[in-house]
């Protein structure tokens, strides 16, 4: 049997949909060796599209432009769905329902990985609609009984900003690295045992060696679960071809 096919829903932003396509084929690489790669339908939408909907509270009409990039991906013979953002998956049940393929949650994917590793007081930090809307809290603590805080209102906004003024435009500054080291070292004091990296452009900005807590960065581990459903239809004779 040969890789199942990656379906990517991606552009939100380009920057973190890139380091999604870096590392899925380096896993896949690093999986199988020689000259493997990964199988991977892309479809990106327009990025300020999605914005404006934020921005005007219409999650339904965000919803309905992530419903059809599913089913265009399974149009073009994907065999899953990755909604390549956190934010995202607060329309993900509008998402599962426009096809039949499994949608490979990233909320999931995160508190399997954080309870695989006995954290359960985890910080996140993201954008303020995914740290204010409740849906991820929500989802951990029914899917993992994890208890998931988020920073001040002060410092949610700033990590917003931080987001969307300048790593969607691929703006790395060592400022905000230090502010967010400081965010993570305030909430290590108050009692969190670890910190979600729940923006998949945040690992642009700093890395688990950087913070005073474990990191757990979402980006990364939904790329591992994606590699992982390719990977399952294969047996060992395949990969050591």
């Amino acid at each position: 049997m040969t890789l199942k096919t990656i379906g990517l829903l991606g552009g939100m932003s380009w920057q973190s949909t890139a380091i999604y396509y870096d590392q899925i084929n380096r896993m896949v690489e690093a999986s199988l060796g020689g000259l493997h790669s990964a199988r991977i339908v892309l479809v990106s939408v327009d990025f300020a599209e999605i914005v404006a909907a934020q921005r005007a509270g219409r999650w339904d009409l965000a919803g309905q432009r992530l419903a059809e990039g599913a089913r265009a991906l399974r149009r073009a013979g994907a065999d899953c769905v990755l909604i390549c953002t956190n934010t995202m998956h607060l329309v993900a049940s509008d998402v599962a329902a426009a096809t039949d393929l499994p949608l490979i949650d990233i909320i999931d994917a995160t508190g399997a990985a954080l309870l695989a590793a006995g954290r359960t007081n985890p910080l996140l930090l993201a954008t303020a609609y995914t740290m204010q809307h409740g849906f991820y809290q929500q989802r951990m603590r029914e899917g993992s009984a994890l208890e998931v805080s988020v920073p001040p209102e002060a410092q949610r906004a700033q990590m917003h900003g931080i987001i969307f003024d300048e790593l969607c435009r691929g703006t790395v500054r060592d400022s905000s690295r230090a502010c967010v080291q400081a965010m993570v070292a305030e909430a290590a004091a108050a009692g969190a045992d670890s910190v979600i990296l729940g923006c998949t452009e945040i690992c642009m900005l700093v890395d688990g060696t950087a913070l005073a807590l474990p990191c757990f960065d979402s980006t990364r581990i939904h790329a591992e679960a994606a590699v992982a459903f390719a990977l399952s239809g294969m047996d060992l004779a395949d990969r050591a071809a």
